[in-house]
């Protein structure tokens, strides 16, 4: 019974920090997670910045692709310069901006409620959508930072008068320092509670609005980019139901067990980024 025990556990590690099928070889492209991936809070992930180097060196490129709408990718900027990283705009890729591209190209000139913090709403106006309090066309809903009662009443008001009704992405909860606190997806619960409607349609990770949007930024095809993530219903599923590759690295949320009993598996599986330097 031991031995079979022992066996399988070395089966489940055997295809880990491994490339057998030379899948890196022909990636140009890394779509990255941020928190859990590259960084925990404000401290880098043991190798991570020896990553992103080697990718530069040989040739290719990286883009942050991050499901978090309450911040903007001005912040990303700063942030990572502060942790000692200087990269551009075009560089940090969030479910805000996808949301504003699947807007303008579905809803051209629509009048827009928005539930969301100042700071998406400046990307909301940045791109040309009108945003509307009072008699909007749409709802759209976000990790709002800002809520209070009030916009509880009126988005709920507006979603349960039917209104097509668009959310940035899933996540139920954000990681912070001291736990989690409630994200977009908490926020459809509540709404869902007093309207009885879920988003018509959700934009982020894992879905495939943000990997349009992700391809059309990048001038490419899926299978030249590799997305990278700790977790497999987000990150991990946003490249595998999305023609791109994934990887999942162990890192932050996801642990190896809960591949053995995921749906959504990833093409390759790393301790962490450190790991898949001898690779490029």
């Amino acid at each position: 019974m031991l031995a079979t025990v022992m066996e399988e556990k070395k089966h489940a590690f055997k295809n880990v920090n491994e490339d057998k099928k030379h899948i890196l070889e022909n990636i140009k492209y890394f779509a990255l997670d941020m928190d859990g991936t590259i960084y925990l809070d404000e401290y880098w992930i043991d190798g991570a910045k020896e990553f992103l180097q080697r990718i530069e060196d040989s040739g290719r490129k990286f883009i942050f692709l991050t499901n978090n709408s309450s911040k903007n990718p001005k912040n990303y900027v700063t942030k990572l310069h502060n942790m000692g990283l200087d990269v551009n705009l075009n560089q940090i890729v969030t479910s805000g901006q996808a949301t504003v591209y699947y807007l303008q190209q579905e809803y051209p000139g629509k009048k827009v409620f928005l539930l969301g913090n100042d700071l998406l709403r400046e990307e909301f106006i940045e791109g040309g959508l009108i945003l509307d309090e009072d008699n909007p066309d749409v709802v759209v809903t976000a990790f709002d930072t800002s809520l209070d009662y009030q916009k509880m009443c009126k988005v709920c008001d507006f979603v349960r008068a039917g209104l097509p009704y668009i959310s940035t992405h899933p996540d139920y909860n954000c990681p912070t320092k001291t736990g989690f606190i409630p994200d977009s997806g908490a926020i459809h619960a509540f709404i869902n509670a007093s309207s009885f409607r879920y988003p018509d349609r959700i934009i982020g990770k894992p879905n495939a609005d943000i990997i349009k949007y992700l391809l059309a930024r990048l001038h490419t095809t899926g299978d030249q980019v590799m997305m990278v993530g700790d977790r497999l219903y987000t990150d991990v599923a946003a490249g595998t139901n999305n023609g791109l590759y994934s990887m999942l690295v162990l890192s932050g949320e996801t642990k190896l067990n809960d591949v053995e009993t995921s749906e959504v598996k990833p093409h390759l599986i790393f301790d962490s980024v450190k790991e898949v330097i001898p690779f490029l």
